[in-house]
Order: C-alpha cells, then sequence, then structure tokens
C-alpha cells in the first residue's frame, strides 16, 4: 500500500524541477524564498535561492532595531533585490539613514504601514552602494540560521556557541 505517498504533489510542472515530497529548504528545488513584514503589505521574494551570508549581529545598534538579543541578517546581491530595483515597491517603504560606528552610513528600509524592518543597505564613506544588502532574517520563510556567523560578539549579551564562527566586530571583506 502506498498510503505514505502524496499524490497531490506535482511531479513536474513544466518548471524543469521535479518535486519529490515536502522539503523546508527552498535550496532542494533552486526556488526563492518568500519575504513579508508583519502586516503584509510588503511582500517580495529573495533574488536567489540562498543568501550570500547570514549574520547574527551582537551590536547595539541591531539589539534595539530588533528589540531582542541580537538582530539576523540575511545578505543577498542588491542589484536584483525587489525593495531596491522596484520603483512601486519602493515607493511603499520608509527609509531612515544612519551613520555606523566605521564611519559608513546604512539606509534602513521599513514598512510604513506597520513599521517592520525590511532591509538594509550600506554606502561608503563616499557614498558608494555596496554591491550586498541584508534582508532581515525574520521576513524571510525558510531561511535556515545554521552556519549563521555571529558578529559584534565583542558587545553580545548572550553567549556565542562553542566552535559558531565569530567577529569581535564587523567581518572581514568577502
Amino acid at each position: 500500500m502506498l498510503d505514505h505517498i502524496n499524490l497531490d504533489w506535482p511531479s513536474n510542472t513544466g518548471t524543469g524541477i521535479i518535486n519529490h515530497g515536502p522539503s523546508n529548504d527552498p535550496q532542494v528545488f533552486n526556488i526563492t524564498m518568500n519575504v513579508a513584514c508583519q502586516c503584509g503589505s510588503i511582500a517580495f521574494r529573495t533574488p536567489t535561492p540562498a543568501p550570500v551570508a547570514v549574520y547574527l549581529c551582537h551590536c547595539n545598534e541591531c539589539r534595539r532595531q530588533s528589540s531582542s538579543a541580537f538582530g539576523v541578517s540575511a545578505t543577498f546581491p542588491a542589484a536584483d533585490l525587489p525593495p531596491l530595483s522596484d520603483p512601486a515597491l519602493r515607493a511603499r517603504l520608509g527609509v531612515w539613514s544612519r551613520a555606523t560606528k566605521s564611519g559608513t552610513t546604512i539606509d534602513c528600509y521599513f514598512c510604513k504601514t506597520c513599521g517592520a524592518r525590511i532591509v538594509h543597505h550600506g554606502r561608503s564613506a563616499q557614498g558608494v552602494a555596496r554591491p550586498t544588502a541584508n534582508i532581515k532574517g525574520g521576513l524571510i520563510e525558510g531561511l535556515s540560521l545554521e552556519g549563521a556567523s555571529h558578529i559584534w560578539a565583542r558587545e553580545a549579551v548572550v553567549p556565542i556557541p562553542a566552535g559558531a564562527v565569530s567577529w569581535p566586530e564587523s567581518p572581514p571583506p568577502a
């Protein structure tokens, strides 16, 4: 008897992806992840199936912004990130810019309706936009924190797990 097989799952929808069953990992099928703010008025898909990096930031600024022990950020290429590349979506976002300890500026985009922080996009001291931007991790459906790096660990208020990759301040440039 084949009662363990879910026959409602499509086998091939013409996308070239064969669905072999449920998975919580979007990278299994090379698909992008859903992103949505708390109220749902800002929603989009990540530009790539997986982030370039995932950071757990323990700096004072991220703790204040997230109202938590650390902030979670997933780094993606900025060029195709909908909040930065789609004018209609960007018009529905507010922006607050702040200086960092290293002399750069971070543009912090947030939902005008619920106030949820969506994306941080950095600029150099000369005003040049970085090629990557950070989506706030709690907004990304299916984001795994496995292998995430801890940054600004010197300001941590919770212990960093033994063996975890961590830096006392910002990570070295990629």
